[in-house]
């Protein structure tokens, strides 16, 4: 059995897209309950606080944006270097060697 050197490692496979939406979606409600929190801390705080509420309650939407959006979080697996290092892989298997007989109809 040969084995080919652009195998896809399995620790490289990207993660599923339920996976991906999930993780975008519970970052964007955590921002915007902070959002919540910030125009709730604008009716109670006294002083130039309210300013700082309310300027943060107006920026946090637009990360929120951007923090649900960006790309994988989880740093990529390194795959081991040099040429004695050993990686593992899927590979395509055996090649079954035969020939083709075509069926005759009596």
């Amino acid at each position: 059995m040969s084995r080919t050197r652009d195998a896809t490692l399995i620790t490289n496979a990207s993660r599923s897209q339920t996976l991906e939406l999930a993780e975008r979606q519970k970052r964007y409600l955590i921002t915007m309950g902070i959002r919540t929190g910030c125009f709730l801390a604008f009716l109670i705080v006294p002083g130039w606080w309210k300013l700082v509420a309310l300027g943060a309650a107006a920026l946090l939407p637009a990360f929120a944006v951007l923090f649900a959006n960006n790309a994988d979080h989880h740093a990529p697996t390194a795959a081991p270097d040099g040429e004695g290092a050993q990686v593992r892989a899927i590979t395509t298997g055996d090649v079954v060697r035969g020939t083709v007989e075509e069926e005759t109809d009596k």
